[in-house]
């Protein structure tokens, strides 16, 4: 079991201002796996001290220099990837194998990109009479959730420190033991005082006093749109900057001349990613009616190709939900789907076979959805795939948009130009094209009620930077 008791604070691990714990849970045995404070409302303003104290002194650090640390944080996490991959494979209940890959790799590679980008990134430019520079915001409260952990801490708090802002992070309580590792690998790289720091505890407690506190200038939010409303609600008294990733209900829009096994299939793969539990997830699988029965079976195939087992298995590919209240709700919407009259193509209520313990729910397919049934409309985030039927393309894209989400989608058609031009009617934030790869350097974020703001890249960077323009006599410079 992997035990912290202290918190990252101004450069230092301090003892918590009390004495409570939380123990963090094996998504996989239901037994306790690591356990660490439940920081409160003063500690959370310690760390935002110690953050606003060290601003001017990062600020000002050459961008070279900032990229330097990144680059040293990168090698430390590097070295340490078998045991990240471990914790959060019991965290989270993402296989191993996908893990080592996803939750490490992903992480390790940003961290690098924004140690290149922090040192080729153009901070200035002569614009007219003006010198037009790019400031960091300020310190920043990053909020992050448990179901990409490390990669969604990454995006924030690298991309921050590439700006130049100082960070104070609340990670979630869920999944919090490869935050207070990337912390020791922040410490092991020499980053100056104050600059990082690390509060764990609960949102209501830690995250509401760091999403309203007058010292902090941005807040940085990823988990339910729910909560996100909370957090613009809160920063909202002292006009901060707030980005939000939010929730989805992403749609696959499969066109009547695509290859249909290699959609399919496709489809199914981004729906159980990580056991569905991805804001991202291609939830919605929307076919032709005529070409339904075809579609049924090309996903009852792929999904039942996703066997539940050990996470720490590398022959796994599908593993638990992260937590007894994930597996609660995602079993209760498939009982709502079986309720309100949905196909059940395969999967259903109940645990997989011989998976008593562990947060098991079984890949599940429901055909012939409606478009406004709850199992359509509402982010389930498991393994739970709804396939709905359309008439022609415009039916399509209105299913499609017919949501209060816009973070993911795909299209596939036999045509790159044809699936191009439906893409461009969808409003989501991206959209993969015949199986289009993840680019960790384009823009992520979504329409509507998944959020605005966007990470990843040179996209991820700016949203840390203030504009400043200063004007000089014509002829001057």
């Amino acid at each position: 079991m992997k035990t912290y008791a202290q918190l990252y604070i101004g450069g230092r691990w301090l003892k918590p201002s009390g004495d409570g714990t939380i123990d963090v849970i094996d998504s996989a045995t239901e037994a306790v796996m690591g356990r660490i404070p439940e920081g409160r409302e003063v500690d959370a303003e310690a760390a935002i001290e110690a953050a606003r104290l060290a601003f001017d002194g990062w600020a000002a650090t050459p961008p070279r220099e900032r990229a330097d640390y990144l680059a040293k944080i990168a090698t430390a996490l590097k070295a340490r990837t078998e045991e990240l991959a471990t914790l959060i494979a019991g965290e989270v209940g993402m296989p191993i194998k996908l893990a080592r890959a996803i939750q490490v790799g992903g992480p390790v590679y940003n961290w690098s990109a924004y140690a290149k980008l922090a040192a080729e990134f153009e901070f200035e430019e002569q614009v007219g009479n003006s010198l037009v520079v790019r400031e960091p915001v300020g310190v920043v409260a990053a909020i992050t959730p448990w179901n990409f952990p490390l990669n969604q801490i990454t995006l924030k708090v690298a991309a921050a420190l590439a700006a130049g802002c100082t960070v104070v992070l609340k990670p979630s309580e869920i999944a919090p033991l490869n935050a207070f590792v990337l912390a020791e690998a922040i410490h092991e790289a020499g980053l100056p005082a104050g600059v990082f720091n690390l509060v764990s505890g609960y949102g209501p407690v830690v995250g509401e006093m760091l999403a309203s506190h007058p010292s902090v200038d941005m807040v940085s939010f990823t988990g339910s749109t729910r909560a996100g409303k909370r957090v613009s609600e809160l920063a909202s008294a002292t006009v901060k900057r707030v980005a939000l990733e939010l929730g989805g209900k992403s749609a696959a829009i499969v066109l009547d001349d695509a290859d249909f096994p290699a959609a399919i299939k496709g489809t199914v793969s981004a729906c159980f990613l990580n056991s569905g539990q991805t804001c991202s997830a291609h939830t919605r699988l929307i076919v032709p009616e005529a070409r339904y029965e075809e579609a049924r079976e090309l996903a009852a195939r792929a999904a039942e190709a996703f066997v539940p087992g050990d996470p720490k298995s590398e022959a796994t590919k599908l593993g638990p939900l992260a937590s007894s209240a994930q597996e609660t709700r995602v079993q209760d919407y498939i009982r709502r789907g079986v309720e309100e009259g949905a196909e059940l193509v395969t999967g259903g209520p109940g645990k997989p076979d011989g998976l008593d313990r562990g947060f098991y729910v079984k890949p599940t397919v429901f055909g012939r959805v409606h478009p406004k049934a709850t199992i359509a409309q509402e982010e389930i985030f498991g393994p739970v795939l709804s396939i709905l039927t359309y008439k022609d393309e415009d039916e399509a894209v209105r299913i499609a948009n017919d949501s209060l989400y816009g973070l993911g989608g795909a299209v596939w058609s036999g045509d790159d130009e044809r699936a191009l031009g439906v893409a461009r009617r969808i409003r989501t934030g991206q959209v993969d094209i015949n199986g289009g790869a993840w680019n960790m350097s384009a823009p992520f974020g979504g329409f509507k009620q998944s959020g605005h703001g966007r990470e990843n890249g040179r996209y991820g960077l700016e949203e840390y930077l203030e504009y400043k323009s200063m004007q000089f006599r014509a002829g001057s410079r």
